[in-house]
Parts: structure tokens; sequence; C-alpha cells
């Protein structure tokens, strides 16, 4: 009968042990997941940082355009729908798992880049505008700003691909679907971007 309960007893704490080795796991994977998540949202707040002083230097640009050149008219207005349109449109990291959600930000954002180029280029034509030291100090502040966004962008996307690897990763996915961990969406290029913008004067 010794023997029988010792046995019985060893098999009791081996089990015990195995499940408290399973929890501990799965304890360890969802915090791993929380400083993922975490990281992805530090990465997005950079980006809506960058997205945000682009703004800001819009009415400035805009204004400035508008005092020193006799300018098209649609070429500012659209690049004033396209700010009012960004501002409408807000992403919260909750929605990061949200394809369209993400793709309609994404498309705003395209399309104020879209409008602010054509600004730019079309500033090329007035020899009096490109003289003018606040649009020169305005267009410096813009493309260190994309350049900025640009950067982001990728780091952001380096670390939605870290976490989305790590929750499709078996058998760590079974702790992050029970969990509630969702696949976050990429940056992706601008729809057309693999085509040289066409400008017609």
């Amino acid at each position: 009968m010794k023997k029988g309960l010792l046995i019985a007893l060893g098999v009791v704490a081996f089990l015990v042990f195995i499940i408290i080795a399973i929890v501990s796991w799965g304890v360890g994977k969802y915090n791993t997941f929380i400083g993922l998540n975490e990281g992805v949202n530090q990465a997005w707040s950079q980006v809506e940082n960058q997205y945000q002083r682009r703004v800001d230097l819009i009415p400035n640009l805009v204004a400035t355009v508008k005092g020193v050149a006799n300018f098209e008219k649609e070429t500012y207005t659209a690049v004033t729908e396209a700010r009012a349109k960004v501002g409408q449109i807000k992403l919260s990291p909750d929605q990061l798992s949200d394809p369209q959600a993400f793709q309609k930000f994404q498309q705003a954002q395209d399309g104020l880049s879209s409008a602010l180029s054509r600004l730019l280029v079309v500033s090329e034509n007035y020899p009096q505008l490109k003289a003018n030291e606040n649009f020169l100090q305005l267009q410096a502040q813009l493309e260190g700003t994309e350049n900025r966004i640009s950067v982001e962008r990728m780091k952001f996307n380096q670390v939605v691909q870290e976490f989305n690897t790590a929750t499709k990763t078996f058998p760590a996915a079974i702790i992050a679907n029970f969990s509630g961990f969702r696949e976050k969406q990429y940056f992706k290029a601008a729809e057309g971007s693999d085509q040289a913008p066409k400008i017609q004067f």
C-alpha cells in the first residue's frame, strides 16, 4: 500500500508540476503579448504625432502661398479639404486590428500627401514664391515632416510584424486568440504609388 501511495503522490506531484509549468508559460506569453501590444500603441502614437505636425504646418503654408502668389485656387482648396478630411478621421489603438478603419485612415492621409505634393509642384511656377523666406522654411519643415512620417511608419510596421508573428506562432497563438489579441494592420504603399505622377500645367 505504501508503494502504491508513493506512486500516486508522485503522479499527482508530476501533474501539478505540469499544470504549474503550463500556467506559468501561458502567463509569460500573455505578458509578452501585453508588452508587444504596448509597443504597437507607442509606435502608433509616434505616427500620429508626425501626422499632427504635418497638419499643423498646412495653414501657415497655405496662407504663405495665398499671400505671395495669385495661386490656383483649386490647389489650395484641395489641400484645405484634404486637411479637413484627415481631421475627421481618427484611429484609436483599439482600431489597429480593423482593416476597414485602418484603410480609411490611410486613404485620408494619402489624399493629403497627394494634395501637398501638387501644391509644392505647382509652386515651382512662381519665382516670387520660391524666393519667399517663409515659404522656403515651411517647405523644408514639411519635407522633414514627410521624412519623419515615413520613418515612423516603417518603425510601426516593424513592431506590428513582431506583434503579429508572436500572436500567430503555435502554441502561443492559442493564448493570443483566447486573450483577444488580434492581428494589427500594416501601412501599405498608397494606391498608384508605383506609377510616376502626371502633372499638367
